[in-house]
């Protein structure tokens, strides 16, 4: 029988491991890597530790438009398959409340292993290769870069987003994946920074605090976290802010309008809170008003909520407004933001958008449209919250994208011939 030819487009997580199962089952592997070495995103996940896997593993931890691949791609390479991989590659983890990490607390363990795996098994790597063209062809594919063309049976696009381009997530693998008929969602930063409008912003800058963030998109509610939020000379910051950063990134792609409030006190509900200040303010109503807040807020925040309420510094609590008072209540529980806009790509963990999953077969990763072709990770319209939810992802698809590259699968019979033109 003859040895099939897979080449992989990418050498960062999805790409690694899907050439490592791809050579397990007995294929002739090469890797197309346009960065001088493989993996060097994995090198700054989880801040230098690789947060490889989250032990609540589910389906609705994923965002994109259709979501319906993602159960069926963890039902296949779950949890309990990313942690039997690493211990096979002889990687200890280690659980932090869910958050598995490898026991060294350093992300290129994770990286050593996939790479001295991949050599054990002939992977052959070759960096500085851009893959400018892709060409299908009844015995296979030619794949052209800048300086050479390989002959193989099988591809697997493993080029990841645009997220860190200068890590090598440059967005190339989207116009490889178009130019082979396949649908492009719009691509968006997502896990990143949010941009406000506001001049006091500066004024703030480094506050941390324990928050919720709520985001409305033209005045409906979207998305909701809570934890540590990070305030900074442009915005807001922090794990909060990154697990509703996509549904924003969209919403100001299609030109609406978003905002956000902040909830400064959630372990309280708000009749709660309003019944504590009502109380504080019986106790120390004889306080100026910026001395009423301290040792509730940062106290570079009491001059932001004094003048969200109109309150002038030096008034005595007992002598403001009921509707200065009931403003002041109200900016704990639902500080107002504006939205303008997110940090860039090259700040951005991951992307939103991407390859339509609807043109995917779940079971392999599998292009519905182009026989042998294959699609995986970061490239599809998939994006996880923070916790190792992404690299999951990339682990799950690599590794069955390349089980079944090296086998052949036979879906002809369900395939999608698509007719719209390749320059679409």
């Amino acid at each position: 029988m003859k040895t099939r030819q897979v080449i992989v487009v990418g050498g960062g997580a999805s790409g690694l491991t899907a050439a490592i199962s791809a050579a397990e089952n007995n294929a002739a592997v090469t890797i197309l890597e346009q960065k001088e070495r493989v993996g060097k995103k994995i090198l700054s996940t989880g801040n230098g530790r690789c947060n490889v896997t989250n032990t609540d593993m589910r389906a609705d931890c994923f965002r994109g438009e259709d979501v319906s691949i993602v159960s069926k791609v963890l039902e296949r390479f779950g949890y309990p398959e990313t942690v039997q991989f690493f211990e096979k590659l002889g990687v200890i983890l280690k659980n932090r409340q869910g958050y598995l990490y490898p026991i060294s607390d350093q992300a290129s363990t994770i990286l050593d292993a996939l790479r001295l795996e991949a050599d054990r098994l002939s992977v052959q790597v070759v960096t500085g290769e851009t893959v400018c063209l892709i060409e299908k062809h009844k015995n296979g594919f030619s794949v052209r870069t800048k300086r050479s063309e390989y002959h193989c049976d099988a591809v697997i696009l493993a080029t990841g987003g645009k997220a860190a381009p200068v890590l090598g997530s440059d967005g190339s693998g989207y116009a490889l994946a178009k130019s082979m008929g396949h649908t492009i969602s719009p691509v968006v930063p997502a896990l990143v920074q949010l941009r406000c409008r506001g001049t006091y912003f500066k004024q703030i800058s480094g506050v941390r605090v324990n928050a919720a963030v709520h985001l409305f998109v033209d005045g409906t509610w979207c998305a909701s976290d809570t934890g540590e939020l990070q305030l900074t000379d442009y915005g807001i910051s922090g794990i909060p802010v990154f697990q509703v950063s996509r549904y924003a990134a969209k919403a100001l792609y299609e030109k609406r309008k978003v905002t956000a409030r902040i909830n400064f006190l959630p372990t309280m509900t708000e009749e709660a809170l309003f019944s504590f200040l009502e109380e504080r303010r019986a106790r120390l109503g004889h306080r100026r008003a910026e001395d009423f807040l301290l040792g509730m807020l940062h106290k570079k925040l009491i001059g932001i909520f004094l003048k969200e309420a109109n309150i002038p510094a030096n008034t005595c609590i007992l002598e403001i407004s009921e509707t200065q008072w009931r403003k002041l209540c109200t900016c704990f529980c639902h500080f107002p933001m504006e939205i303008e806009g997110t940090n860039t790509f090259a700040q951005a963990q991951v992307c939103a958008g991407g390859v339509k999953t609807t043109e995917i077969h779940a079971e392999t990763m599998e292009s519905r449209y182009v026989k042998d072709l294959y699609l995986t990770g970061e490239l599809l319209d998939i994006d996880g919250i923070c916790g190792g939810y992404n690299l999951q992802w990339a682990w799950a698809t690599g590794y069955l994208a390349g089980t079944y590259a090296a086998k052949g699968t036979e879906h002809d019979s369900n395939r999608t011939i698509k007719t719209t033109s390749k320059s679409q």
